[in-house]
């Protein structure tokens, strides 16, 4: 893994993604070029099966890319090992599920500090910022409220704030209004903007909704794992 000079989050070059070999090969992303500047909010709009996913997972080192160059914040992590994969994760993504994926047995507060102890720190000062962040997200009473203890609004904040923790360059989100109404939802957007461009972070939007992209920077479709047009977001 090397450092690669650049003021963007994210870089794809050509990026390839194949499953399988031979005849049962399935080429889930095809030639991906995208860049995403250090501020920028993108959305990420295509069917079912369409790649998104599997775009996402490479921007955020879960997956490695069958071919290609992939730039997260500076480093080149195309030919990272395992543990290196793991190191940027810890360091320099955030991640917000569809699911949530919140610790059950864990307070709101535990949630967003279980991301420090994970990179070896704990203490007062993680608490500090835990409390920090569940107040910026409007969570300040919430804060030793278990996961069952919350709606599906404040779940989706105590995620957002989680994927915040480790003040991360780029921040991926998958479909994080699926599961709620369209004015939640709208908050929740709002919400996400406000807190990605206040700390001046990158993030890419997975949604189906394209009533909420407006809240992007800009949109990008994908089709049969090949990126397709761009459009900028207008205002309403």
């Amino acid at each position: 893994m090397t450092n690669t000079p650049s003021a963007n989050a994210l870089e794809l070059h050509e990026v390839t993604k194949v499953y399988g070999e031979g005849d049962n090969a399935i080429t889930a992303l095809a030639s991906a070029t995208l860049s995403i500047a250090g501020n920028e909010i993108v959305a990420l709009v295509g069917p079912s099966g369409s790649g998104k996913t599997t775009l996402l997972s490479i921007a955020g080192g879960l997956l490695s890319a069958t071919s290609g160059q992939v730039v997260v914040g500076g480093k080149d992590i195309s030919k990272a090992s395992a543990s290196e994969l793991t190191e940027v994760r810890r360091s320099s993504v955030g991640f917000v599920f569809q699911s949530v994926n919140l610790v059950p047995f864990l307070t709101a507060r535990e949630n967003l500090m279980l991301v420090d102890e994970l990179r070896g720190s704990r203490g007062k000062q993680s608490k500090a910022r835990a409390d920090r962040l569940l107040g910026e997200l409007g969570l300040a009473q919430r804060v030793n409220n278990l996961p069952s203890q919350l709606s599906g609004g404040e779940r989706q904040r105590v995620a957002i704030g989680r994927a915040l923790m480790n003040e991360p360059a780029l921040v991926l989100f998958d479909e994080p209004t699926s599961a709620l109404d369209t004015t939640l939802g709208e908050q929740v957007m709002g919400l996400i903007q406000s807190e990605v461009k206040g700390r001046g972070t990158a993030a890419i939007i997975i949604t189906h909704d394209e009533r909420m992209t407006h809240f992007c920077d800009r949109t990008v479709h994908i089709v049969d794992g090949r990126l397709q047009r761009e459009a900028m977001a207008t205002a309403d």
